[in-house]
């Protein structure tokens, strides 16, 4: 009986061995295809915009009311003197140098118009103080005109600001979270100007890249072409793919454009790597490669320490005696006398060594080993581009 369990575990440990050995191989062969394909797939419309189908940007002046003694001072003149327009254009009259402004405050208004806008559609806007205001906090916007580029009246705008921040307390003891002088107006702003794009005009459909790529604009005509089965589209430059409209045969250009954006095709992400000094933010691309090179880095620490300590000095310049006094009895006058102390620190130089075809995850690994900081990674980063071993465009913001 225990022969026949032992066969029994056999005839069932080696099928499980094999599929197990099996699905480890598969395993292993799709990560070695995800990692030798850098490439993603990515739809038309995440990587394109339509020319002439984008939002323009709207700007306005107006004054913002109800606010808690908070508002702009006496000697912000401009905000007294558009008050005392607004009221005259009420019919009522005032001198601007009478009038108290502490809860008006003058602002600046800006919207971005979305394509395709009709008369009647609301805007979300934002308020920003132009004045030396302290909050805008309980304010309510004014009725105020928005202006396009071209200086014409696109929107109005008018309502209640929602802060993202208040302040508590006095100058001397007191607590600000984020912004007081910078609010939002939900749906605050009506559009009173149509100004949509008039599509059946259209006898081709530019797309623009946002990333400028020769690849990318070839292989977006490719795709467009093989969707319709004919020559419809074709790249112009790094930048534009044209797609004519009467020979995709669409009944419209609206369902041309839906057509062409939901096509799917892989991109090619450039070897690049943006480093800004500033913050010392670093971001770089998965595909960046790096030829044999060696980094040796070594910290250098400077440190200057100032310390002060009391003597006592007497009044009168004259020598003192054992009981803290000078020789004609008066008291010694404490002086805090400066200790400066510097001390340098020079340590150890740390070595990196980087083979052929190098990646990003073997570079970054290697410069936290040797205890670089990401101020170092720049500066090694530099150097390693300047002395050809960076395969890769460095930006340097």
């Amino acid at each position: 009986m225990s022969n026949s369990q032992d066969l029994f575990r056999l005839r069932t440990f080696f099928p499980m061995t094999r599929m197990l050995a099996l699905c480890l191989c598969l395993i292993a062969c799709a990560a070695s295809a995800f990692a030798a394909s850098p490439n993603r797939q990515v739809l038309i419309r995440d990587i394109t915009s339509v020319e002439g189908v984008r939002n323009n940007m709207l700007v306005g002046y107006g004054l913002v009311a109800g606010l808690n003694r908070t508002g702009d001072s006496q000697q912000t003149y401009f905000t007294v003197q558009t008050l005392a327009n607004a009221m005259q254009r009420m019919g009522v009259l005032i001198a601007p140098g009478m009038v108290e402004v502490k809860n008006v405050a003058a602002v600046f208004i800006t919207a971005n118009l979305p394509p395709f806008a009709r008369p009647g559609a609301q805007l979300d806007i934002t308020v920003s103080s132009v004045g030396d205001a302290k909050s805008l906090v309980g304010g309510v916007l004014l009725m105020s005109a928005l202006h396009g580029p071209d200086g014409q009246v696109y929107a109005e705008a008018q309502g209640p600001l929602v802060m993202g921040g208040y302040t508590a307390g006095n100058s001397s003891n007191g607590k600000e979270v984020n912004s007081t002088t910078v609010g939002i107006v939900p749906n605050g702003g009506i559009v009173e100007r149509d100004t949509a794009v008039d599509l059946h005009g259209f006898k081709s459909v530019s797309l623009l890249l946002r990333n400028p790529d020769f690849t990318t604009a070839k292989e977006i005509a490719d795709a467009v072409n093989q969707n319709f089965h004919k020559t419809v589209a074709s790249a112009l430059d790094s930048t534009r793919v044209d797609v004519s409209v009467a020979d995709s045969g669409s009944p419209s250009v609206p369902d041309l454009i839906s057509r062409v954006q939901n096509l799917a095709l892989e991109v090619h992400t450039p070897a690049k790597i943006v480093v800004n000094e500033r913050n010392g933010t670093i971001v770089l691309g998965g595909d960046v490669k790096l030829t044999p090179v060696s980094v040796i880095h070594g910290n250098l620490s400077i440190q200057v320490v100032t310390s002060y300590d009391v003597a006592a000095v007497p009044l009168n310049g004259a020598g003192n005696d054992e009981k803290g006094k000078d020789r004609h009895g008066d008291r010694l006058q404490p002086l805090l006398v400066p200790e400066t102390n510097l001390s340098v620190n020079d340590g150890p130089a740390q070595t990196m060594r980087l083979d052929d075809g190098a990646n990003v995850e073997e570079l970054v690994s290697g410069l936290h080993a040797i205890g670089t900081s990401a101020r170092d990674v720049v500066a090694i980063l530099q150097a390693i581009k300047a002395e050809g071993g960076l395969q890769a465009e460095l930006e340097v913001q």
